[in-house]
């Protein structure tokens, strides 16, 4: 595996595997390290779609606020490494701020109105940061699919928006929630937690599950659907709620309608202890529930 921090260097290295009559298909794997096994199953969707795989690891300052949890986000470097080239990445990409925001950087990429819901309401600018990283990987990286994971969905729904706008010319690749045993969506933030923490934690996963329940049974009343899963959410004392939503999962917009539509988001976020996480499950009333 090689390990570049350049993005000029990046760039050629990627245009060489795609370049001729021996053209090899890119994927892109972006992350901010502290990689577990949610990661790597993406870099195996990768791998098995694409003849290379690059993975990229960049702590991106600009999508986080001032108060939030930069400067303790955690790094693993060498573990990284180490995982990546067992799983046979190609290329990981893994600059230095200076490097990926210059000294007089201006532009930047914002989906206002997608990007201003569910984390973008309680977390302002985040996405500005998120979409701007990620346009800049994409142009460096030119890949032909990027791999990202469902747990995100916010984030999902923000960079489709993004790849529509402005004609990035690959698939964006949404890959299934991996979860602990616990049922916990696995998270990078995950390694914050105390032992009760933790097991509070595993709320937010109960609540969908709940949910899920409700509507396998035949529930279709949107704001029972609702209420049963903040209900459920109120049974942590731990546990702060930053919000547990209804939501289209293409514009992030709260559902109005009294019945559930044909797909569903239901996105939950909390705060245990200092420790903020998310969570989401997919309604398809055609009867698969993710």
């Amino acid at each position: 595996m090689r390990i570049i921090s350049s993005p000029r260097v990046m760039r050629a290295a990627c245009k060489a595997y795609q370049r001729g009559h021996t053209h090899q298909t890119v994927g892109l794997v972006p992350t901010m390290g502290a990689l577990h096994e949610g990661h790597l199953s993406l870099v195996r969707a990768s791998r098995e779609r694409c003849d290379r795989t690059v993975v990229s690891l960049f702590v991106n300052p600009l999508q986080f606020g001032p108060t939030e949890d930069l400067a303790r986000y955690p790094c693993t470097l060498q573990q990284d490494i180490q995982l990546l080239e067992e799983e046979g990445v190609d290329l990981l990409f893994a600059p230095s701020p200076e490097e990926m925001y210059p000294l007089g950087m201006e532009t930047i990429v914002d989906v206002p109105a997608t990007g201003g819901r569910l984390d973008g309401a309680s977390r302002p600018g985040h996405f500005r940061g998120v979409a701007t990283v990620v346009a800049k990987l994409f142009n460096i990286v030119q890949p032909d699919a990027a791999f990202f994971g469902a747990k995100d969905a916010a984030q999902v729904a923000v960079l489709r928006k993004m790849v529509q706008d402005l004609n990035f010319d690959l698939d964006l690749i949404v890959c299934p929630i991996v979860r602990e045993t616990s049922q916990l969506a696995m998270s990078s933030r995950n390694r914050y937690l105390g032992e009760q923490e933790r097991v509070e934690a595993e709320t937010l996963s109960r609540s969908l599950r709940a949910v899920m329940h409700l509507v396998q049974k035949g529930e279709r009343r949107v704001q029972t659907i609702r209420e049963t899963l903040r209900e459920e959410l109120a049974h942590s004392e731990l546990l702060k709620v930053d919000y547990a939503e209804l939501v289209n999962p293409d514009t992030l917009e709260t559902l109005q309608e009294d019945i559930l539509p044909a797909e569903t988001l239901v996105a939950v976020a909390a705060w245990i202890g200092t420790t903020r996480l998310i969570d989401n499950c997919t309604l398809r009333i055609d009867g698969a529930i993710a």
